[in-house]
């Protein structure tokens, strides 16, 4: 930290929420500070350091300490240290957030000064054990996955030195109630929505991304990509679980399979929901090729057996190790060795076979399952294999509510992790569409008495904690913070994945009682999930990102696959409550959806793709990985872009998203160009 400290003089307006604010020297350099009151609720605050010689100096800090008691604190990133800061890596939607029951402060970096060249990169750090707020520049490294911590070698030159940030404030319910709010939108309104009007992130008709999907899947990766077998006497197919690098046609090496070949249906990895676009895409094509691939993901799908109701996720060939050319490969030993298994994901195992059934992954395949019986095709089995489980869900859930997370693999009896928790919100949007199509009341007196639970148990303190949390490849707190906060954050550690499933929900609610409180609920759902998407565009991020999503608090993604997902949903909210921006918004995510992809119209992480693998032609046009900087770290040449594709969450997963939202709301993408109109043509 800096050796000497000035307390920074403020307008009285401020004194109800601060108490005081002070600023470290940059060497011997004090800061000079501009403190702008832009309106009732909004101070714009500059600091400027004038450097007589360049300064090494590892630290630099600003502290701002509320003059109230936090009750609720919020921050993007975890920092249960002193020594962790939450990087300029985690800036999607970056603020720091606390408010009691009547007083609300939120602190928002000045973006237009990170837009430009920083000596240092910012951070920010929330301490609620200590009641401070900090702004600060550092150099960072990344521990765990993925947290950051301050590392020394810092550099000012000779010169100007400018930081600044805004300070928001509110009294009321109206800020305590939804605390995001206002600052979701100050950054659409100042950075967000010009850049979407603009054309940002994606300014092109979307169809095009999906040619090249497809083209891809069933052309020119066809061989890696597309599975077709033989299972109990019928013939089912559906792309596979994941590809690399290494599989490329182009490859100069040898082909080295990344994970166990497999199909998956899980609430990731969706060979169901990818088979709804591609038959959308059939359709509209006339292809019956197309057609009948879905159909067999269909059939797939079908085919999983069903236990008292209950069904696995996931199919499974068995692999082995080879030699080739000197080198260990991994190879799958091909369908004929297939057997049903679930996610791997999970508490119990990283056994597919011996995994636990996936309440969840359940109930997001029947509600799959419906949506193709209600839009797609009348094929009765689908709801007959949705009620199954429905009467059998309903006999899981525990008398507060709540439906468990995970079913032992043997008995069937619930586990405890996570038996509480908002995971339960998929299983209510299931059994409201399941009560849609039948009639049937005990599918919406479960659904509503699930929904009132998570309403009063979890939305309050955000406790978002789902299989993702702990289970995926951010694993930190798995063995001491479940159902517990990082003390000093006063913060659970979050994924926005199950923010997404009880924003859904609660609109399901909503439309189906009308009761404003789940839609008021509901739209504070959605602004804490919105929290975790980019409302701007770094110039230290080396792809375009804009409406792009991360996942948690604790890990580094840009750009996630998830954003295909989230994208109607968001749209939806904006129509039910007339608001623009989160119609921008929904719309950002859905071009973001195919920034990743490899090919000709995104030129900027083309180049990214070629810097990381030079191999890469034409043949790999619509190779796509899920995310970008997962580890919390890129560059310019390519760090950061990832060497593999998941097709039901990466290009697959966008292009069933697009032909989607394009049949439920096409006037929409054509008046924001998403969709072409050739004259005396289709509609694209």
């Amino acid at each position: 930290m800096s050796n000497e400290t000035t307390s920074l003089m403020f307008d009285a307006g401020l004194s109800a929420f601060i108490g005081t604010m002070t600023a470290g020297s940059i060497g011997r350099a004090q800061p000079k500070t501009e403190i702008t009151r832009i309106n009732e609720h909004r101070v714009k605050v500059k600091l400027s350091f004038e450097l007589e010689e360049a300064v090494q100096q590892d630290d630099w800090q600003l502290g701002i300490m509320p003059s109230f008691n936090p009750t609720f604190h919020w921050a993007p990133h975890l920092t249960p240290t002193d020594n962790h800061i939450i990087d300029q890596h985690a800036f999607r939607s970056p603020a720091l957030i606390a408010h009691d029951a009547d007083r609300w402060l939120a602190v928002v970096p000045d973006l237009d000064m990170l837009l430009g060249e920083t000596p240092v990169r910012w951070y920010m750090d929330m301490n609620a054990r200590d009641n401070r707020l900090t702004l600060g520049m550092s150099l960072y490294k990344v521990t765990e996955h993925v947290l950051f911590e301050k590392d020394a070698g810092a550099a000012y030159p000779k010169g100007t030195v400018e930081f600044g940030f805004y300070v928001l404030t509110g009294e009321g319910p109206d800020y305590t109630q939804n605390p995001w709010r206002p600052v979701l939108g100050l950054l659409w309104d100042k950075w967000g929505s010009e850049l979407f009007q603009s054309g940002e992130p994606v300014g092109r008709p979307l169809a095009p991304y999906v040619d090249h999907a497809y083209n891809w899947a069933f052309n020119t990766w066809k061989d890696a990509v597309w599975q077709q077998f033989e299972l109990d006497g019928k013939t089912v197919g559906a792309p596979v679980f994941i590809v690399n690098v290494t599989q490329s046609p182009n490859y100069p090496g040898v082909l080295n399979e990344r994970e166990f070949r497999s199909v998956w249906n899980q609430a990731w990895f969706s060979s169901l929901r990818s088979a709804q676009g591609l038959y959308r895409y059939g359709q509209e094509k006339g292809s019956q090729e197309d057609l009948e691939r879905a159909r067999m993901a269909k059939e797939l799908a079908l085919s999983a057996p069903q236990r008292e109701g209950f069904f696995p996720a996931v199919i499974v060939t068995e692999m082995e190790q080879i030699v080739v050319d000197g080198k260990t490969v991994n190879r799958s030993k091909g369908w004929g060795t297939a057997h049903w298994g679930n996610s791997n994901r999970n508490p119990v195992t990283r056994s597919s076979g011996e995994a636990p059934y996936h309440v969840l992954d359940m109930s997001f395949t029947s509600l799959l399952m419906l949506s193709w019986y209600e839009e797609l095709e009348k094929d009765e089995r689908l709801l007959s294999y949705a009620v199954r489980y429905g009467d059998a869900l309903l006999g899981l859930q525990a008398d507060k509510g709540y439906f468990p997370a995970w079913l032992d693999k043997d008995t069937l009896q619930p586990l405890s992790e996570l038996a509480d928790s908002p995971e339960t919100s998929m299983s209510v949007t299931f059994l409201l569409k399941l009560h849609a199509l039948t009639g049937n009341e005990s599918y919406l007196t479960a659904a509503l008495k699930a929904m009132n639970i998570v309403a009063e148990e979890i939305i309050p303190i955000g406790r978002w904690e789902d299989f993702e949390t702990y289970w995926s490849c951010s694993s930190y707190g798995s063995g001491h913070l479940q159902h517990n906060k990082v003390d000093r954050n006063n913060m659970y550690k979050q994924c926005n994945f199950s923010m997404f499933w009880t924003a859904e929900a609660l609109l399901a609610c909503y439309r189906q009682t009308g009761d404003s409180r789940y839609l008021q609920l509901g739209e504070r759902c959605l602004d804490e999930l919105l929290m975790t998407q980019a409302s701007w565009q770094p110039s230290y991020i080396y792809v375009n990102a804009l409406g792009g999503f991360g996942v948690m608090n604790c890990d580094g993604e840009w750009n996630d696959a998830r954003q295909s997902l989230f994208a109607e949903l968001i749209i939806e909210y904006g129509q039910q409550l007339g608001r623009q921006e989160y119609i921008e918004r929904g719309l950002a995510a859905l071009r973001c959806a195919f920034v990743m992809m490899y090919c000709p119209e995104n030129p900027t992480t083309q180049a990214q793709w070629e810097q990381a693998h030079p191999f890469f032609n034409e043949k790999d046009y619509g190779f796509m990985m899920e995310n970008y900087g997962h580890d919390g770290v890129v560059n310019d040449k390519g760090l950061g872009i990832g060497e593999f594709t998941i097709f039901d969450w990466g290009n697959g997963a966008a292009a069933e998203s697009f032909l989607r939202i394009r049949d439920h709301h096409r006037a929409l993408l054509e008046q924001h160009g998403m969709i072409a109109v050739p004259t005396g043509g289709e509609v694209r």
